[in-house]
């Protein structure tokens, strides 16, 4: 049976969370929670694969994108809030717990279900970003930098130098990436490059270039990639964009220090008991896991953890989503009902 991909949206008193949804809703529930800076729709493929597999898949908007509210304050981007919107979707669709799925951003978010409330979770799978015990931030990432590709006296933060752009200058950051919406998303959705593995990943550069796409004052002029982005995709991001702008997508970047108190404040030494699956994306230069050492503290946090490498880069459910759904179709139904 086909179903189609329908909108909806939970109301609290704190928040609103708009959704896209496919399959029966009485079905075994399945959320995904995209990451930075995307919707929804970057489900699209893995909503339809899910409802065709006898599950219910709801993908909701994260705070500060699309139709789900936005804030004025760095703080309000904490993972623990997108915990909470998460806690009450839940509660809104009438369920004890779900399968939750994330990506990029949406992978700490849906760690963090994991860690602080395992009650709520049958199961996680995370796509490109490992589990972090002392959640994603500087403290826990630094660390594990390769100093073989990232000298230490080059690339302090090694990849994640952009982390330190956005606290020296967030509002460059944020006006370089608003100045024409329309290329700044054709020029980040790019599919992975095999021959940019073991080089700096070009987020490392942010710095030292003085803003983002080699410190120009806007994105460069790029055709749109089909293997990531389609015409419906492309447009549901930039109307989102272009309403909402990029604070609340960069406001992310900007909570380490709450992001780690709250990861530190999770039961059970921070160790994961329920199932769990990751997928490396062998083409990610920035969240490299297949050579580097960054995924090595989820193997040492996780009792039942089962890795599949995606030939992809970033955007992974975009890129290869068949490859992404043949690794869920192999895992998911071994899960304990």
């Amino acid at each position: 049976m086909s179903f189609p991909i329908v909108q909806g949206h939970t109301e609290t008193a704190r928040h609103r969370s708009a959704w896209l949804a496919c399959g029966d809703p009485s079905a075994p529930l399945v959320i995904l929670v995209h990451g930075w800076p995307e919707r929804a729709i970057s489900w699209r493929h893995a909503l339809r694969f899910l409802a065709a597999q006898g599950y219910y898949a709801v993908a909701p908007d994260m705070r500060g994108y699309g139709g789900s509210s936005c804030y004025a304050r760095h703080q309000d981007y904490a993972v623990e809030e997108a915990v909470l919107d998460m806690l009450e979707l839940l509660a809104d669709l009438g369920r004890e717990r779900a399968i939750w799925i994330g990506h990029d951003w949406g992978s700490p978010v849906v760690w963090a279900l994991a860690s602080h409330h395992p009650d709520k979770c049958q199961a996680v799978a995370s796509l490109c970003v490992p589990y972090q015990p002392g959640g994603f931030t500087l403290d826990s990432l630094v660390p594990l930098v390769d100093r073989k590709i990232y000298p230490a006296d080059t690339f302090p933060a090694g990849q994640w130098e952009y982390f330190l752009y956005y606290r020296e200058h967030f509002a460059s950051a944020q006006a370089c990436l608003e100045a024409d919406i329309p290329a700044t998303v054709k020029a980040l959705f790019r599919s992975g490059k095999p021959e940019s593995i073991g080089k700096p990943a070009v987020l490392a550069y942010t710095r030292q270039h003085g803003g983002w796409f080699g410190g120009a004052a806007k994105a460069p002029a790029l055709p749109m990639d089909p293997r990531v982005l389609d015409d419906e995709s492309l447009a549901v991001y930039v109307e989102g964009l272009r309403r909402n702008g990029f604070f609340g997508p960069g406001s992310w970047y900007m909570n380490d220090e709450r992001n780690g108190a709250f990861a530190r404040r999770a039961p059970e030494g921070r160790r994961l008991h329920l199932p769990v699956l990751f997928l490396h994306g062998r083409h990610d230069s920035t969240c490299e896991t297949v050579q580097s050492q960054l995924a090595a503290p989820m193997r040492a946090h996780c009792a039942q953890l089962t890795e599949v490498i995606i030939d992809s880069g970033h955007w992974m459910a975009q890129e290869n989503p068949q490859a992404v759904h043949a690794a869920l179709a192999a895992w998911l139904p071994h899960l304990p009902q």
